[in-house]
């Protein structure tokens, strides 16, 4: 059995959709667990709508549910002939239970009413896809990955409850397969044990795609993108990229706890665990071979890799009776950190000094700033951004940092940073 797991740009529009059954009829009569993401931009989409729920504004919300409708619409109008085709009226059902949420209590635990609007994408294109699939002839049955998946309650990115999950999701699968060859399901979401939908956290399909082959022992995972695989760089910054042919989990952990975009940090560790291939292959060119990652090292540093997270924001911190930074003082400020759920891209300290770099667009920088200030002096510079080479030499750090100035570098055996700002 394998696991594939088709991301938004792989089904955002009537062509993407008949790719990917074309895709499956190559595998014809294998087993496999399909897991897809919303179609295109809709997260984005619903997004929106969650906001127009908190402002109260009915016109807004109103019409971007109109358009949210309209979109996923005029994909069924290419992929469904018969307009009586039950697929309407799933749809209708749903973008009517998306209706229903504008007047819901506000006053619930926090991210419960986004995980519970956001995760529509999901059934939404699940269902649009498993219907196109079926109308094709392909033996392939829909299922709900909030009743497989079980979760804590840490809405927006909870935290995966293994043992009740590989449960509900062997029970479910083996069933299934039983009358089909393909299952499909959506990433991205599970449920509470109260039956609550929750979100794995921003890209968390991929995840999901791990937390099904590790439940069920799958033979690999394939995860299908508008990329030839994994590329050793950002294309959008660098016009000279190389695909990475075969690196090790080890590898694809650093490169995602680094930044790299084209795994989902969590994914690769249950998949590490079980001794489960992962494959990074092109949805545009499916025959190519891709990206395979796996247990062997031997290929991890024959290619450099490059890692660039602009938008950085610097924040200095200083006790303001001029102590040194101690424990005391490092305690305090991941207290303050965790409680405002921001997450580090970098820290250094000193003996006068802690530094830390973070997105400046997933920080309330005021709001920080008058916290951090109640103990500590706090001073800050923005407009920078984080580099990271894997297996640098001269000549990439030299080309990396020409023409900026450098705020911070660290350095490892293996991996070099660097903090930088335009030189002029």
């Amino acid at each position: 059995m394998k696991v594939f797991k088709f991301g938004g740009a792989s089904v955002k529009d009537p062509n993407a959709v008949t790719n990917v059954g074309s895709i499956l009829s190559l595998y014809a009569g294998q087993k496999i667990i399909v897991v897809v993401s919303a179609m295109g931009k809709t997260t984005n989409k619903l997004e929106e709508i969650l906001h127009s729920i908190q402002l109260q504004d009915r016109s807004v919300f109103d019409q971007q549910i109109a358009e949210l409708s309209a979109f996923h619409h005029a994909i069924m109008d290419e992929l469904f002939r018969e307009k009586s085709h039950p697929i309407f009226q799933k749809v209708a059902a749903i973008i009517e239970e998306i209706n229903g949420l504008y007047s819901k209590n506000k006053s619930e635990k926090p991210g419960h009413l986004y995980d519970q609007i956001v995760s529509f994408g999901e059934l939404l294109s699940s269902h649009i896809v498993n219907d196109f699939l079926v109308e094709l002839g392909t033996k392939s049955c829909w299922l709900d990955a909030r009743k497989m998946i079980r979760t804590d309650d840490r809405y927006q990115e909870a935290n995966v409850d293994w043992e009740k999950s590989k449960e509900l999701i062997q029970q479910e699968v083996n069933r299934a397969f039983l009358q089909s060859d393909i299952l499909l399901t959506q990433g991205f979401i599970g449920h509470t044990a109260d039956g609550s939908t929750t979100t794995l956290g921003r890209e968390g399909s991929d995840y999901t795609a791990g937390i099904f082959a590790y439940c069920c022992e799958a033979e690999n995972v394939t995860i299908w993108k508008d990329v030839p695989g994994m590329l050793n760089a950002d294309p959008k910054y660098f016009p000279n990229t190389q695909k990475l042919d075969k690196i090790s989990f080890n590898e694809a952990i650093e490169l995602s706890y680094y930044g790299a975009s084209v795994i989902h940090p969590k994914t690769i560790k249950p998949l590490q665990n079980k001794n489960i291939p992962l494959f990074v292959k092109s949805f545009i060119e499916p025959l190519s071979k891709g990206t395979e990652i796996q247990a062997q090292r031997n290929s991890d540093e024959l290619i450099p890799s490059f890692i660039v997270k602009k938008g950085q924001i610097l924040l200095s911190i200083t006790p303001k009776d001029f102590s040194f930074i101690n424990e005391e003082n490092l305690q305090n400020i991941f207290q303050l950190l965790a409680k405002e759920n921001i997450k580090l891209n970098l820290m250094q300290n000193s003996a006068l000094s802690f530094s830390i770099l973070v997105d400046a667009n997933k920080i309330e920088l005021d709001q920080l700033l008058l916290e951090l200030k109640k103990e500590f002096d706090v001073k800050y510079n923005d407009h920078l951004e984080l580099v990271t080479i894997r297996h640098y030499n001269a000549a990439t750090i030299e080309a990396m940092c020409q023409g900026k100035l450098v705020i911070i570098e660290q350095k490892t055996r293996s991996t070099v940073r660097f903090v930088l700002k335009d030189a002029t």
